[in-house]
Parts: structure tokens; sequence; C-alpha cells
């Protein structure tokens, strides 16, 4: 790896350790083999075919590598400790000063908050879906932070507070969620599969993993127009399981596409834990196989997710290199409003994440000790994100649903004779039955 970072303690990829210190003038850690042997034909080899050049053993026991063995463990990059001090201050970036910081503090101040509402009034009936960030919301501001809107993002489904650093707003968020007339998507998507064609932000779509080999087609497709920008795709650890996954990363090496690969290592996928999801050096060891740039970093950190991504996105730009970021956070919350983690988890382990190694908690206390702000005006910060949620909640309440219409439209540029034929069916069935559904609730047809 190439560029600015270079840990010097290596760490396990399940811990975030406080005690880790970066030197900014060392080049990028190189994880590669001895001085390479001349080959037996004596032709030198493709640049990518390293295998070609390792250095020749001849006792098996010394060819023989274990999955397990600590130097081959990639270290995890933090510059903020829990208790809200810079481990290293010549790591900061300049460029995020108070009001920058105080943004983003306040961003996932109010997405944190609007998890809270959204999460309870599913539960009243008032929704039929949702997901919360608790807990990995510095990954969301941090590297939205690193990025432009000209920037291409493909997320997964817990990327809430990307979406709205980009400028889509809460009532927009909030209106999805309801399937109003003011949701872009007209009401034919789950809550929470936001999507804005003008923020540059696909659709989320349900299927796990999808977006991660589009990305890698939407970079190529950057670099063929030599546009000087990225693709960005975020998925989970569970995701990085699928199928999808592997092709997406060869792919994007081979084509050297400008994709930054941003995994949310969260450590559980759904109810199942890390552990029993996968061996060796987490997800960031498989990118240094498919022979990319990988920095992971610790996620609950604002400042190293958003350095990471900053660095990620000038190699991508610049080298025309795909770069994995493995953020190393925690799924404080359920995994959906369908999800129950008291079924598969204690409660200790989620509040030690909770109270010990929260992003904003961690945040909250820079921001104190440097004296942006106080403990009371963060509260009030709180009351005043709360309110906003629940008057864009009631607002949403009152809207009217799309017409049912448009169950058929946005599909084809011309409908075609089998839509033509169920579209008329269901305006049968409504005009004879209309009395048992609440039409008066949905929008007129446009």
């Amino acid at each position: 790896m190439q560029g600015v970072f270079s840990a010097l303690p290596r760490v396990c990829a399940s811990s975030v350790t406080p005690s880790l210190t970066i030197t900014p003038t060392l080049p990028h850690r190189r994880f590669s083999s001895p001085a390479a042997t001349a080959s037996a034909s004596g032709s030198a080899a493709p640049p990518s075919a390293y295998e070609d050049q390792s250095e020749r053993l001849h006792t098996l026991k010394e060819a023989v590598i274990l999955p397990d063995r600590p130097g081959f463990v990639i270290p995890t990059y933090q510059i903020l400790s829990n208790d809200g001090k810079l481990l290293n201050k010549k790591e900061y970036p300049s460029e995020l000063d108070q009001a920058t910081v105080m943004k983003l503090f306040e961003g996932m101040i109010q997405m944190n908050e609007l998890d809270k509402i959204m999460y309870d009034i599913q539960r009243q009936g008032m929704i039929s879906f949702y997901m919360t960030a608790f807990g990995e919301e510095a990954t969301h501001f941090g590297s939205a932070q690193a990025l432009t809107n000209d920037d291409v993002i493909y997320a997964q489904y817990r990327e809430a507070g990307v979406i709205y650093h980009r400028g889509f707003t809460l009532d927009q968020i909030i209106h999805q969620c309801f399937s109003t007339t003011k949701d872009l998507g007209k009401g034919r998507q789950m809550p929470v599969h936001y999507g804005s064609k003008e923020l540059n932000f696909h659709t989320i779509s349900s299927p796990l993993g999808t977006q991660i080999p589009q990305a890698t087609g939407a970079a190529y497709s950057l670099k063929l127009t030599g546009k000087k920008n990225i693709a960005m795709c975020y998925f989970g650890d569970g995701a990085a399981s699928e199928g999808d996954f592997h092709p997406a990363l060869n792919f994007a090496s081979t084509l050297s596409a400008p994709v930054v690969f941003f995994c949310r290592n969260n450590k559980w996928a759904i109810s199942t834990p890390s552990s029993e999801q996968y061996r060796g050096d987490g997800i960031a060891g498989r990118a240094v196989a498919y022979g990319m740039h990988v920095i992971r970093c610790d996620g609950n950190d604002l400042f190293a997710v958003y350095n990471a991504t900053k660095e990620a996105k000038r190699i991508a730009v610049e080298e025309s290199r795909p770069v994995l970021i493995e953020a190393m956070t925690y799924r404080v919350g359920h995994h959906s409003t369908s999800d129950d983690f008291t079924r598969y988890r204690k409660m200790k382990e989620v509040n030690d994440w909770t109270i010990g190694n929260n992003p904003i908690t961690r945040l909250s206390n820079y921001v104190i000790a440097q004296k942006y702000t106080t403990e009371k005006e963060i509260e009030q910060l709180r009351k005043e994100s709360r309110n906003r949620v629940l008057a864009s909640m009631k607002e949403a309440e009152r809207a009217k649903k799309p017409h049912q219409s448009h169950l058929f439209s946005d599909v084809y540029d011309e409908m075609p004779l089998n839509l033509r034929e169920q579209k008329a069916e269901l305006e049968a069935h409504l005009a004879k039955h209309g009395a048992a559904y609440k039409l008066d609730e949905y929008d007129e047809e446009v």
C-alpha cells in the first residue's frame, strides 16, 4: 500500500485499541514475500503475477503458510481515543474546523434521535419496517464528509446518515418510510430503501450484496469516461459472505476501477457473529489477496474514518486503483425490526459497546474538551433533533399515499399488454369493492 498511513503496532481484526499510533511519513506497509528470485525461465513475470516472483523454498515445513501468523494481521488505524483525546495530533485533518466538526456531530445526533423514534413507531404499527444504525454513526458521517456529490454511492440499508449528509432531508427520509406522495419512490420500496438521482445515491436494494458488482461496473464506466470521481460501495461483513462480493473485487482489481469498497464490520450478520462467519484476517485480508489497497480503521473514530476515506478516494482517482476500507465497529441495535438480538447475545456485550466505545460519546468528549459546546447544549441539541423528527412524522401521518396506478408505472416507456390488463383488472376490482378499502387515504390519479 502507498500513501500517508503506516500503523506501527499490529492489532487483531476484532479489537480496536486506543494505544495505536500512526507515523505519517512512512510509506504504506506492504504485505509481500522477501526479495523475489528470478523465475526458472528467466523471463519477467507480469506486474500483477506476484506468485511468479515469490521466493523459492526447498523445505515443505517452511512452505506451509499458517493462517494465524501474527505478522499477517492488518493493523487498525485510530487517532481519537474513547475519552475524546487525539492519539496523534499530526494526523488530525486540519480542514475539519470547528463548524465542520459540529455539523458532523449534529448530524450524528439527528440520525440517532431519528432511529429511536422510527423504531418505536414501527413497534406501534405506524410504519411496516425499520433498521437502526445505533453505534455506527461515525462510519456514515466520517466517510460521507470525504466524498463529493459527484461520487456515485451504492449503499446497503444501514447508511441513512450518508444520504442525509448529502442533502436528503429529514422530511424525505420520513416520508419514504411512511410511503407518502412525497416519497421519491412513490411508495414502491420498503422503508429505509432510500435513493436520489439528484444526489447520485442509487436506490437501495433488499437482496444482500447486489450493489457490490454494480459499483465495480459504475467505477469502470467513470474510468472510461475520464471522470475524476469514484464509486463508493457500502456493505456489511455479512454481505462479504455473499457470492457477489468476490467477483466484484476481482473485476475491480484486474480492471483497475476507481471504486472504494467500504465494509462496516459490525461483528454481526443478523444473528451470526463474525467468529462463526469467517476465518482469517477479517474482510481486509481478502482485499490483499485480490491485489488491492486496503485500510482497516476504527469505525467508531470519526476522524480515522474520514482520513481513511479521503486517502482511499485519492488512491482510486489518482492511481485508478480500487481500495477496500474495513471499518471496525459494532451493531448496537437489532438487525431490523424483524429481529430480537436478546435471543443470541447478552446485554452486557451490548452495554459495553454502548457505554465504553460509542462513536457519539467519543466525539462528544472531544467537542466538549475543545470547548466547541457543552453537555447542556448537547442535551438541548438532542431535544431539538427529536422535535424535528416528531414534526416531520406528524406531517407524514397526514399525507396521502401515492395512487395505486403507480404500481404499474415507471418500468416501461410504454406499458406492455400484460400490465395494461392487470391495471384494468385492479380498476374493475376497486370499482366493485372500493368500499372495503381506505381509498380516501390515497392520492388522485395523475
